[in-house]
């Protein structure tokens, strides 16, 4: 991302309506001009989130369970379904992101994340495992 990529957002979502409506719906956008040519490609390859394997080994995440969320998504948009889903350590990997991640609205995320809590297994983690490499390698739902 830019540098003042959080202090450009404002000003894009303000002059650009479908901007704006994407947002509201995904809290991401397709084609963010904030985020570098790099970073694009990082991204769609999924290689942005190799750094997170460190977390997974210090015990801060674990390879599958819910999304991490900023504390923006937790203040101004979970409310109350924040404690089931935040419960969990994060996921490297979660229903969402083998769901269609970005292709996904918010809302249909928060109820991914709600059912892997609802109805995680042993069994459950391999398939998702599983199922993530098949998502990395197609590049489903990677903008």
């Amino acid at each position: 991302m830019v540098v003042d990529a959080e202090e450009r957002l404002p000003m894009l979502l303000a002059s650009n309506a479908s901007l704006l409506d994407e947002w509201r719906t995904f809290y991401k956008l397709k084609q963010d001009p904030r985020i570098t040519p790099i970073g694009k490609w990082l991204r769609r390859t999924s290689l942005d989130e190799l750094p997170q394997f460190w977390n997974v080994l210090r015990g801060d995440m674990s390879i599958v369970g819910p999304r991490p969320l900023t504390k923006k998504e937790v203040d101004e948009y979970l409310k109350e379904k924040a404690l089931k889903i935040l419960k969990l350590r994060p996921g490297l990997t979660s229903l969402w992101a083998i769901s269609g991640r970005n292709e996904i609205s918010f809302d249909k995320r928060i109820a991914l994340e709600e059912q892997y809590v609802d109805t995680r297994s042993l069994w459950l983690d391999a398939s998702v495992i599983a199922r993530t490499f098949v998502a990395i390698l197609t590049l489903r739902g990677a903008f």
